[in-house]
């Protein structure tokens, strides 16, 4: 009889396991881009919220992980539209991130579009696809769009180039024929709103979560969210800039980080410390 039961109970685990495992397996995604040939553009607005800033550090943190460290990618800061407010400042953030590796489309747009424009072409030319995590609005899109289209004519834009975005604001503060024309001439995904939890999209919006540092141990790491974290306290709600009460509460907000979660694989994921549980050092 004991033989038996124990029998019994070594299949029940196995099975137990098995489920689990086929449960683990079923939400197991793979990566929408080829890190081999892609460009993946991550373009934030910095105007007026300073979630932007969270999600520069969020970014930073996935690429110093071995599974993201080969993803070919360019930031730009200044990727607005025509919403009203002040600008956040995020130049020494994206430089501490990013080194040479980004554009400042606030300061000078046309200079931006140009050094994209021949990151994207390169890839183009190569055969591969460019992706674009709109962690802001798509008037920079349009302008870079428009230039590939001009000045390379031949390029199937619908084919190759790859528009995500997760907000309705978003899409409301972009200029309408500019947003039209984006949707009509790329292959444009509009996912869930990365601020909430359980819509099919990680919900990093989090006024509770604070404990980031029992994760990251990199001393560059530590430095760029501590630096984020400081720029986002010291300009949330100022001089009429909108107010991020996740990050007014002590807590964090890198809702832009979802499109690249997406583009990566990676929107099983389902809040901030989920995240930082995926990328821990």
């Amino acid at each position: 009889m004991k033989s038996k039961n124990l029998l019994f109970t070594v299949s029940a685990l196995f099975i137990i396991v098995f489920h689990i495992k086929a449960q683990d397996q079923s939400t197991t995604t793979t990566p929408r881009i080829d890190m081999k040939r892609d460009l993946l553009l991550v373009q934030y607005d910095c105007k007026t919220d300073v979630d932007d800033l969270h999600s520069v550090a969020a970014f930073r943190t996935m690429l110093n992980n071995a599974a993201c460290s080969k993803i070919n990618y360019h930031a730009v800061a200044g990727a607005y539209g025509i919403q009203d407010g002040l600008y956040v400042p995020p130049n020494d953030l994206f430089q501490l991130s990013f080194g040479k590796n980004w554009s400042d489309a606030h300061s000078d747009f046309k200079t931006a579009i140009q050094q994209v424009k021949k990151k994207a072409f390169a890839t183009l030319k190569q055969g591969g696809d460019i992706w674009i995590a709109e962690a802001g609005q798509s008037d920079f899109t349009y302008a870079v769009l428009k230039t590939i289209q001009d000045e390379f004519p031949n390029t199937d834009t619908k084919k190759h180039i790859h528009v995500v975005q997760h907000s309705n604001w978003n899409e409301d503060v972009t200029t309408p024929e500019q947003l039209a024309f984006v949707k009509a001439n790329t292959d444009y995904h509009k996912i869930p709103d990365g601020n909430a939890v359980g819509n099919g999209s990680p919900g990093f919006r989090s006024p509770e979560f604070t404990e980031w540092q029992r994760y990251i141990n990199d001393p560059a790491l530590i430095k760029t969210w501590k630096l984020a974290i400081e720029l986002g306290n010291r300009y949330n709600g100022k001089d009429g800039r909108y107010n991020n009460e996740a990050v007014a509460a002590g807590g964090l907000d890198f809702s832009d980080t979802a499109e690249v979660c997406w583009i990566l694989g990676l929107e099983n994921l389902s809040d901030a410390e989920a995240f930082f549980n995926n990328f821990r050092n």
